[in-house]
């Protein structure tokens, strides 16, 4: 059997990251107004979902992480092969995101517990399979079309999202859509899930103590990071309703936010790959950080638009340095240091939603409560920026 073509790799990440992310964690977003509209859930009830969504993707990138663990203690078990977890993963968001469409409210945060799981075991295995392919056929430049999947799937959700609003349709109505687009995308993806992370020398450097600290550090600011874009990744439609109540563009705020992400694990493509990585990384964080802001220095229809475009930008491309980093530090069994830093990042988000809860409960109006949850998480992505840069100077 002929080899895939580098392209056909990065493509397959590509999709598997549109149905795990752009659908199967992402929809809920530009779905929640539409399920706030219908009254089968409130605001309180959204945190809850969306906290329970990310507790799963802790506990799946927790699992992923854990692996060689416990291969090392009880050798019966076989190592996880990394097409059989995506597949495992793809083929339950689908079933999971079409749960989501039947009326059983309290099966609701289960399903997004486990959608949770799910997407983090197709994001962990999907990055370590198509990164180490990529690297062994000589184009490890192209993983930036991987991260293009999280974008184009937030995009096309968003613009289908949209379009059902306009018609008037139910959230359960677009449930079932998604559930839909992400079989239609799973079913062409099945077939190229095959072949096996090729074997990597082990490493020579960064396993003494400073490689240990480096990767400390690497994970907490990668952490903030998961702090610092939730709040808008979860109530952006819902923030710009508060604000601007009578906009016709208010659905298209996400959408944008989703081309953002696409086009900016585009550029990423471009940049050389010699040039520091916790450099980029901070750039990065600036970007978003300004986007977040935006939002509450300039509450206007330029202001979402801008700011959704800057926060999304680099949403992905965050997720490509900060693998790029750990690839460096921990060439060997990569994909379980990928787990942990998913882990931290998880630890991030489930810490976002019930913060939103808890400052709309004690704040006198809606609109101050989201202003201090997104002043909260610019100074997260602030703080990432000097963690980054104090690894720079420590680790030339």
């Amino acid at each position: 059997m002929r080899s895939p073509k580098p392209i056909a790799i990065a493509l397959a990440g590509l999709v598997s990251l549109a149905v795990a992310m752009g659908i199967g964690r992402f929809a809920f977003t530009p779905l929640l107004p539409m399920m706030l509209h219908d009254g089968v859930i409130d605001l309180h009830g959204a945190s809850w979902l969306a906290t329970a969504n990310y507790i799963g993707y802790w506990l799946g990138a927790m699992a992923c992480a854990l692996q060689p663990w416990a291969w090392s203690r009880w050798p019966a078990l076989r190592p996880v092969v990394h097409t059989k977890a995506m597949r495992w993963g793809l083929a339950l968001t689908v079933l999971l995101t079409l749960g989501m469409a039947l009326h059983w409210p309290l099966a609701w945060p289960l399903w997004r517990l486990l959608a949770g799981i799910a997407s983090a075991l197709v994001f962990v295995y999907t990055s370590g399979w198509c990164l180490a392919r990529l690297a062994a056929l000589g184009a490890p430049q192209l993983a930036g079309v991987i991260y293009v999947g999280p974008g184009l799937g937030i995009a096309v959700s968003g613009l289908a999202a949209t379009a059902m609003v306009a018609t008037g349709l139910s959230a359960a109505t677009g449930w079932m859509a998604m559930a839909a687009l992400a079989l239609v995308l799973t079913t062409v993806l099945w077939p190229q899930l095959q072949g096996v992370v090729p074997t990597v020398a082990p490493p020579t450097v960064a396993s003494d103590a400073s490689g240990n600290s480096a990767m400390t550090v690497l994970a907490l600011a990668y952490g903030l990071a998961g702090f610092g874009y939730i709040v808008t990744a979860t109530f952006l439609p819902v923030i710009a309703r508060q604000a601007l109540p009578d906009s016709i563009w208010l659905d298209l705020f996400w959408p944008l936010f989703g081309v953002g992400v696409g086009l900016g694990a585009l550029l990423t493509i471009r940049l050389p790959t010699h040039w520091d990585r916790r450099h980029l990384l901070m750039a990065c964080y600036a970007l978003q950080a300004s986007g977040i802001l935006l939002g509450v220095w300039w509450p206007s229809l330029v202001g979402f638009a801008l700011g959704s475009l800057l926060i999304g930008l680099p949403f992905t491309a965050i997720t490509l340095f900060a693998m790029q980093e750990v690839r460096r530090l921990r060439p060997h069994g990569a994909s379980a240091f990928i787990g942990l830093l998913t882990a931290v990042y998880g630890l991030g988000q489930i810490a976002g939603p019930p913060w939103v809860a808890l400052l709309l409960a004690h704040s006198s109006t809606t609109a101050q409560g989201f202003a201090l949850s997104l002043e909260t998480a610019a100074a997260s992505l602030v703080m990432g920026i000097a963690l980054y840069y104090w690894l720079a100077r420590r680790y030339p």
